[in-house]
């Protein structure tokens, strides 16, 4: 009894994830480059800005700029923003682009290089996507659809760490207890 238990939720662990895979890290390819899995928060009511994050990897061997990027549906305008720390003091500025590095990666995350959405119409509920664009200077303008995250995620979701698949992780699984 013990044995198929274990068996079938490993099976579970293991098989469960896949779909999320699919859904979560979608790949949108335009020229030279690969714009992966644009992701931003989930939002509380009232709130009026969202961050949009994205990873853009560049097979290129010259590099290209992302320029300015757009949601329309669910805000009034977006910026390109780069937050530094200064004597421990962190500031947030609007950039007018930034590079994307010949046969490299430019990743926007959370306290780093993102989009600001501002003037939010309506507040971001986790698990939905709304459509938007890049654009780059040599690429031009890419739709793409951003997948909103938890509040306070760090990075796009992995395979597993959400829905059915998550509460079965026991610490590796070994229930010796149970014979």
């Amino acid at each position: 009894m013990f044995s198929t238990v274990r068996i079938l939720v490993l099976a579970a662990c293991i098989l469960l994830p896949a779909p999320a895979l699919a859904q979560h890290h979608h790949v949108v390819e335009a020229g030279s480059l690969e714009i992966v899995h644009p992701w931003s928060r989930a939002t509380p009511g009232g709130a009026k800005v969202a961050g949009g994050y994205v990873t853009v990897v560049n097979k290129d061997k010259a590099p290209d700029r992302l320029m300015a990027a757009a949601a329309d549906g669910i805000s009034a305008k977006a910026e390109i923003h780069e937050v530094s720390m200064k004597d421990g003091v962190m500031s947030m500025k609007r950039v007018d682009g930034v590079a994307v590095p010949a046969g490299g990666t430019l990743t926007l995350k959370p306290g780093s290089w993102h989009i600001m959405f501002m003037g939010l119409k309506r507040p971001l509920k986790q698990g939905e996507t709304f459509p938007g664009s890049l654009t780059f200077e040599k690429a031009g303008k890419v739709a793409v659809e951003f997948t909103v995250e938890a509040t306070g995620a760090t990075a796009p979701a992995m395979p597993g760490t959400t829905g059915p698949a998550a509460p079965m992780d026991h610490g590796g699984m070994d229930h010796h207890m149970h014979h």
